[in-house]
């Protein structure tokens, strides 16, 4: 078995965990948030309950299924405006991710960001690393009917590049980002920066599990598609 050197036909990222170590930011307003309104949380579960969970997911969850469209949006956007003031002065590539990314583009991968947060932290987050012109496209949580672990938002983002999902790999740090990817027929990579590797190991589908970009180069993203 040899690796495809025509694969990846295309590289799509996760933001949150994967392009910037936001986790602890988006963990902190979350607790502040329900602290607020006196709903009770247990804190060890937080993570799973709402990393790589579009928010209107995660509100629903807490405040119940009857929450209005409306005021679902007002906390949001609560949220979100709390994590890009805090994050701001703290907005930096993932150790090893700009190398990786560099390479992808002088091999001729065609890339995307595929978030469940809202587009203006999408955005927020691309400018402030200075990777806009990376990115072919951007695919936010906004812009799709049905959010993770629901293989739309990938597909979405295969169909913008031009490539069949089942050529792209994905890489993604929560449980549910990789059971979309996964669902979506990409192959995926996990970034152990937000659960341990062999958590991710053990309890997901990713095809391999890394602890970080420095891990990772094109000959090992080709090799997760293997000719005979």
């Amino acid at each position: 078995m040899k690796p495809d050197h025509s694969r990846p036909a295309a590289a799509i990222f996760d933001m949150d965990g994967v392009l910037v170590d936001s986790n602890p930011f988006h963990l902190q307003k979350w607790a502040d948030m329900l602290n607020l309104h006196n709903i009770a949380f247990n804190e060890p579960d937080l993570p799973k309950l709402i990393l790589g969970q579009r928010n209107d997911t995660a509100l629903r969850y807490f405040f119940g299924n009857d929450l209005d469209k409306k005021e679902c949006r007002r906390l949001e956007e609560e949220l979100e405006e709390t994590f890009r003031r805090a994050f701001k002065s703290h907005a930096k590539p993932l150790p090893g991710l700009e190398a990786l990314i560099l390479a992808c583009r002088d091999a001729g991968i065609p890339m995307a960001v595929a978030s469940s947060a809202m587009l203006k932290n999408v955005d927020f987050v691309v400018d402030a690393l200075g990777f806009r012109d990376y990115f072919q496209y951007v695919v936010s949580g906004d812009e799709v009917t049905c959010p993770k672990p629901d293989p739309e938002i990938y597909l979405k983002a295969a169909q913008n590049l031009g490539q069949k999902s089942e050529e792209c790999v994905a890489f993604e740090d929560s449980f549910v980002g990789i059971e979309s990817a996964k669902r979506a027929g990409l192959k995926c990579v996990a970034i152990g920066s937000s659960f341990p590797v062999e958590e991710l190991r053990a309890q997901s589908h990713a095809d391999m599990a890394v602890h970080g970009f420095g891990e990772l180069d094109v000959e090992t993203l080709r090799g997760l598609f293997l000719q005979v």
